[in-house]
């Protein structure tokens, strides 16, 4: 199954049978252009989210139904981008309101709330949240912005008990900046080799990683150095990067340009660190 975000205002589902995709539904709802769609670990919800300022959660029923459950409204402005936690059924959106959002399901039933919100007026992103993306584990975040800024978001709370308040307590970790000189559109966090890649507005691709350098080590602190840098990895605006699921060295991205480039990261990793498309 594949779920597709259209400027339609409506959701398509497809299906791969016998070696190709078949279009079996078109999901109506939202108000304006859907920007983003994901699927929980177990494929069991999927969550849309609109220009119209909501996030819908949908239950994936048999024979190719869907039902939605839960229509949430925090966001004051247009929502981005959605990605769920590797493993738990817990939802994060990005906005033009300059926020992050961690919404969670009620112990008791099928309702959805908002458990935190990450941004102003705590320390957090100063223009819109373009995109984020967990670590292996889930208990790290990343999140990209029109400031030029990547952040990363920690927590140390029992994430699997959704009633508690610790299921809010993510905390800024540290911010990476300095490095970018236009809107960061993509960040995505390899759950295979612990790298963090970028596609912003400049034409390039950074890829960082944890810094062990032993100033980090002695202040208790956490922070994340550039390792690679590649100029004009596309002729405009790379608007997204994905890792490879299975293959720590594929990436992949998309440009304004219209051209989807696979990268090979090339020798040993890090810190000499190559890359060829």
């Amino acid at each position: 199954m594949l779920a597709s975000a259209s400027f339609d205002a409506t959701i398509g589902m497809w299906e791969y049978v016998g070696g190709d995709f078949s279009f079996i539904a078109s999901f109506e709802g939202h108000e304006n252009e859907v920007k983003s769609v994901a699927w929980n670990s177990a494929g069991t919800l999927m969550a849309s989210c609109s220009r119209d300022k909501s996030v819908w959660i949908w239950e994936v029923l048999p024979g190719h139904e869907f039902e939605c459950v839960s229509v949430l409204n925090g966001h004051t402005q247009d929502v981005k981008m959605l990605v769920w936690h590797p493993s738990l059924d817990i939802l994060v959106s990005t906005s033009y309101d300059n926020t992050i959002k961690v919404w969670t399901e009620d112990g008791d039933g099928d309702d959805w709330h908002c458990a935190q919100t990450l941004g102003p007026p705590g320390r957090g992103h100063t223009s819109t949240v373009w995109s984020a993306s967990f670590n292996a584990t889930g208990d790290c975040l990343v999140t990209s912005s029109d400031d030029l800024t990547l952040i990363v978001w920690d927590t140390s709370a029992d994430l699997t008990n959704s009633g508690s308040d610790d299921s809010a307590k993510w905390k800024h970790l540290t911010t990476i900046s300095g490095y970018h000189d236009r809107t960061i559109f993509s960040v995505n966090w390899s759950r295979l080799n612990g790298f963090i890649a970028s596609g912003a507005g400049d034409d390039c691709i950074r890829i960082f990683v944890e810094s062990e350098s032993q100033e980090s080590a002695q202040e208790g602190s956490q922070s994340y150095e550039l390792v690679h840098k590649h100029e004009k990895a596309h002729t405009a605006d790379v608007n997204c990067v994905q890792w490879h699921p299975k293959d720590p060295r594929l990436l992949a991205s998309a440009g304004d340009d219209g051209v989807v480039k696979i990268w090979e990261l090339v020798g040993e990793l890090p810190p000499a660190l190559s890359a060829t498309s």
